[in-house]
């Protein structure tokens, strides 16, 4: 068997690929895992749950009955992968980051992880996050704060911090995440990995009490774009439990071997809705200007966003109130405030206000569609700060603007979950202070596949996804 880092080390197109082979086994491969996260997650808490023996118990059984090698549904071929502790996955303990929930473990998994299994995944453990994934911090009262590999006083981000921070630190080759506000596209940028949130419906979830919810999706998460491509293709497929799923049509890692060049992309600071750290947006926009080496014409320019604050506040108040008003009303004293803050800010709407949100939010996708039709990309910043300090519950005040609630710094990236378009957040440097930054990237109505081949392209220009994983061992 070779040494866990020599295998923890490869890329998940690289694992995969031996795995078919069968230069290496799925138990040699599990070992190789694990073996990684007990070096390292004592120093990070991204992976608080870890189900060795069920993950050994699956790798021995097909690696005694291995699939045919040949089989194109088979594209993770045994690899262990980390699952997002929102997701259940049947007997193995699934905390939602809640206290409420502490020893909770399903009869069932999530839809989700049903695919991923079928698609030759191994569960190895469950990511770390914020209680119920609320917040753009990764701590709860359950296992604590996960921190940031590129530097352990800092946050990860959330709500799919653990899942980022495993990637990053070589414990995983793949995860899952997911997106509402933000939720995957803010640790990928803290942490310096890819994440995707795709199109609603592309990834089929559930079961879960709000099947018809547009604002939230599952995402794959990965160290670079070929591994997040491989991820999306082991995860899509229509399920009928899930209303809004989408059949899986395409093959997302083979897209990327299109050449594909921009003719028009645009850039925005700050989409014209917050303020942005300086060193942030400088690092962007010299990211987005390579566009240029491939031909492209790089205009700043946006779409109108100047209502999706309320549209967002709005429309996940609603959700949250839902979810959890009855909850709240009988256990209030074990959440955190700020899931109490969106309850009681849900339960105060009025249809007026939800009519009003709906279609602005309708009017804001028909102005996407618009400029989509002169633009191939929208990119901006994924955050507008560097990863703060892990002991700050989330930030409240950039360039002299106050924020006075826990989700308005993420507004750069909730503003995009609005468009049900698909947006990827990128590596693309790195601050003096020797911090990651990401670049979002926003694709064209259904559009994964050009989004991602455009994204590996500027990923190669870059260079920055060579630099992982970090070594915190």
């Amino acid at each position: 068997m070779a040494g866990h880092r020599e295998l923890t080390d490869l890329t998940a197109t690289q694992a995969v690929a031996a795995l078919r082979k069968r230069e290496v086994s799925p138990l040699e491969m599990v070992e190789a895992v694990l073996s990684r996260i007990d070096e390292t997650d004592d120093k990070i808490n991204a992976i608080p749950t870890v189900c060795a023996e069920m993950a050994r118990e699956r790798a021995r059984s097909l690696t005694d009955n291995p699939p045919d090698s040949g089989n194109q549904f088979w594209q993770l071929a045994g690899l262990p992968i980390a699952v997002k502790d929102l997701v259940d996955v049947k007997g193995v303990r699934t905390t939602y980051g809640s206290p409420l929930f502490a020893e909770h473990v399903p009869d069932r998994s999530n839809y989700l992880v049903s695919t991923l299994e079928k698609r030759g995944a191994i569960v190895i453990g469950k990511s770390n996050t914020p209680e119920f994934g609320a917040g753009g911090n990764t701590f709860n009262e359950v296992f604590g704060a996960t921190r940031n590999p590129w530097n352990l006083k800092k946050t990860v981000g959330g709500s799919s911090g653990g899942s980022a921070a495993a990637l990053a630190a070589g414990q995983v080759h793949l995860a899952t995440g997911s997106d509402t506000g933000g939720s995957l596209r803010i640790p990928a940028s803290f942490c310096s990995v890819v994440g995707l949130r795709p199109s609603s419906g592309r990834v089929a979830r559930g079961p879960t009490a709000l099947p018809f919810n547009y604002l939230s999706v599952e995402g794959p998460m990965g160290r670079n774009v070929p591994d997040t491509a491989l991820m999306l293709d082991s995860m899509t497929g229509a399920h009928p439990g899930d209303p809004i799923s989408l059949p899986a049509t395409e093959d997302y890692l083979r897209a990327l071997e299109h050449n594909r060049k921009p003719k028009k992309v645009a850039f925005s600071r700050n989409l014209g809705i917050t303020p942005v750290d300086p060193e942030i947006a400088r690092v962007c926009e010299q990211a987005a200007l390579r566009f240029e080496q491939m031909g492209a014409v790089v205009e700043e320019v946006h779409p109108d966003f100047s209502t999706a604050k309320q549209v967002f506040h709005t429309m996940r108040a609603f959700v949250f109130s839902t979810r959890f008003a009855p909850l709240v009303r009988e256990r209030r004293d074990e959440f955190k405030p700020e899931i109490i803050w969106n309850v009681e800010q849900g339960l105060k709407l009025t249809v007026e206000q939800l009519a009003w949100a709906e279609n602005e939010r309708t009017r804001l996708y028909a102005r996407m569609v618009e400029f989509f039709e002169e633009y191939d990309l929208l990119l901006c910043p994924t955050t507008i700060v560097q990863p703060f300090d892990v002991e700050t519950r989330y930030v409240t005040e950039v360039a002299g603007q106050q924020f006075d609630n826990y989700i308005d710094w993420l507004s750069i990236t909730y503003a995009l979950t609005l468009t049900t378009l698909p947006v990827l957040s990128l590596p693309c440097g790195f601050t003096c202070s020797k911090l990651p930054v990401g670049l979002q990237m926003v694709g064209k109505p259904r559009g994964e596949s050009e989004l991602l081949a455009l994204a590996y392209e500027l990923e190669q220009l870059l260079g920055v996804s060579s630099l992982l994983p970090v070594d915190v061992s």
